[in-house]
């Protein structure tokens, strides 16, 4: 078992949103990103992705709405639905492919 520092290996990272894998659960794997108030263009998954901020806020654009994730929360992204992200978003990010 190892020990992951989240907030350290994003703030090592090269560039903002460019996201390193960490760790695998079964099909699942788990990357960090760093947030740097720049927004992310607009994807769609064909699987689910959980958005879980370590630390900092991404305020999120989903379907026409603004959803704002704070610390210590999770968004779930679900498969096929389209989301953004708005400039102003901070800090670390994990995500976690599902």
């Amino acid at each position: 078992m190892a020990l992951i520092d989240f907030e350290s290996l994003a703030t090592n990272l090269p560039t903002a949103w460019t996201s390193s894998i960490v760790g695998q659960v079964g099909p699942s794997r788990i990357k960090v990103v760093r947030m740097d108030g720049q927004a992310y263009e607009e994807e769609t998954h064909d699987y689910n992705e959980g958005l879980l901020v370590i630390n900092g806020k991404m305020m999120l654009e989903v379907i026409g709405e603004e959803v704002v994730v704070t610390t210590g929360q999770m968004y779930l992204a679900v498969a096929g639905v389209p989301h953004s992200v708005l400039p102003g978003s901070y800090g670390t990010l994990v995500i976690i492919d599902m």
